[in-house]
């Protein structure tokens, strides 16, 4: 029979009366982990998920050796066998995208701009001399992850959704430093809340100038781990002083809006959408559709240089990316001049932040039209 809490694709099947199998993408389970598989779906309070890990049913994989890459490969391991020679350990060649997958008032899962993901992957792998994956076996590998785990998408109005993660990693043993021969590609996917505790609430962010997140001419325009990693002092340091996250300026000349935290920057004034243009900035999706989507609302959109002080005229001020979508600033301190740049006094979000916020969860959710053909839905 069809069970329906584990999707279309499962079945018990009863061999005597001491077993019963659950069989689940050609895969068997005994009894005790069927009952352990409804446990772990009847404890997930959907609507109080943090972003954080939790484990799924399967991930998949491919591999790149002797110039080819392999067949996808679907498992339930959450390991990788890795030689301790590998690349990935010594000389940082790893990469990773995030993106998201969305279940909808009807019941269909929409997966947002994976092409996007796909394409940046490339440029991360030509930064750090790796294999570029195909788009197409990229965008494969993504669904069939997400059909995988399908029944850990977060239901519709949960506030909550499915986070995807690909990653790619030098796998071959190599001690000088030389770049990997073989690659491992890997797609796994878990529930997850806001990336801010707080939500879409405004939250303050403080300037370190003591700290630089990547070099203009550095690996700050692809998404690599060593970036994050850079990031985890002052990030940490923030969060002990009660913001959410570091206001970075250019490493170059300590001028001009870099990054802020794991997210893109942008303001708002006099109808126009404006975000730092940096050779250091990873390029995010999301602000790329907030860009669009503003144009959509008649507003100006600007991707230029923004100067420290021009932060005291902008109306309303936000941090974006894939995990947080929209994150509004309440103020943004400058602790070594004792200055505070503040864009919301009563603590709530802007109503252009508002409005960008909620036209694109819209469209993921598939609550709006989708006019720019952002959403795969399967």
């Amino acid at each position: 029979m069809v069970v329906s809490n584990f999707g279309k694709n499962t079945e018990f099947f009863p061999f005597n009366q001491f077993f019963s199998f659950l069989i689940v993408k050609s895969r068997f389970y005994p009894v005790n982990l069927q009952l352990e598989f409804l446990k772990i779906m009847e404890n997930i309070n959907w609507s109080n998920l943090t972003f954080g890990y939790l484990k799924t049913d399967f991930n998949v994989r491919m591999y790149y050796r002797d110039g080819k890459w392999s067949d996808l490969e679907v498992t339930d391991s959450e390991y990788i066998p890795l030689h301790i020679a590998a690349t990935c350990l010594h000389y940082g060649q790893e990469a990773f995208e995030g993106l998201k997958a969305f279940k909808g008032k009807d019941g269909k899962i929409r997966i947002f701009r994976m092409h996007e993901n796909a394409l940046r992957l490339q440029s991360s792998s030509r930064g750090i001399l790796m294999a570029e994956l195909p788009v197409d076996l990229f965008e494969k590998a993504v669904v069939e992850a997400v059909k995988c785990n399908e029944r850990f998408v977060p239901p519709y109005e949960s506030g909550a959704s499915l986070y995807i993660r690909p990653l790619l990693i030098g796998s071959s043993a190599q001690v000088g430093v030389k770049p990997s021969k073989e690659y491992t590609f890997i797609v796994f996917v878990t529930p997850v809340g806001p990336y801010f505790k707080e939500g879409f609430k405004t939250t303050p962010v403080s300037i370190f100038r003591d700290y630089d997140r990547a070099a203009p001419l550095g690996t700050g325009t692809i998404k690599v781990g060593g970036n994050y990693a850079a990031s985890l002092v002052p990030g940490e340091i923030a969060y002990s002083k009660g913001y959410s996250a570091v206001l970075y300026l250019d490493a170059k000349e300590k001028k001009y809006i870099d990054e802020c935290g794991p997210a893109n920057f942008f303001g708002i004034k006099n109808n126009a959408y404006i975000t730092p243009a940096s050779t250091s900035i990873l390029p995010s999706i999301t602000n790329k559709s907030l860009m669009q989507l503003a144009e959509d609302l008649g507003m100006k959109v600007e991707r230029r240089q923004i100067p420290l002080e021009e932060l005291a005229t902008f109306e309303e001020a936000g941090m974006c990316g894939t995990a947080a979508v929209i994150s509004p600033i309440q103020r943004v301190d400058d602790t070594d001049n004792g200055t505070s740049y503040v864009f919301s006094k009563n603590g709530k979000p802007g109503a252009v932040c508002e409005k960008l916020y909620n036209t694109l969860r819209a469209i993921q959710y598939g609550d709006a039209e989708d006019r720019h053909g952002w959403v795969t839905v399967l």
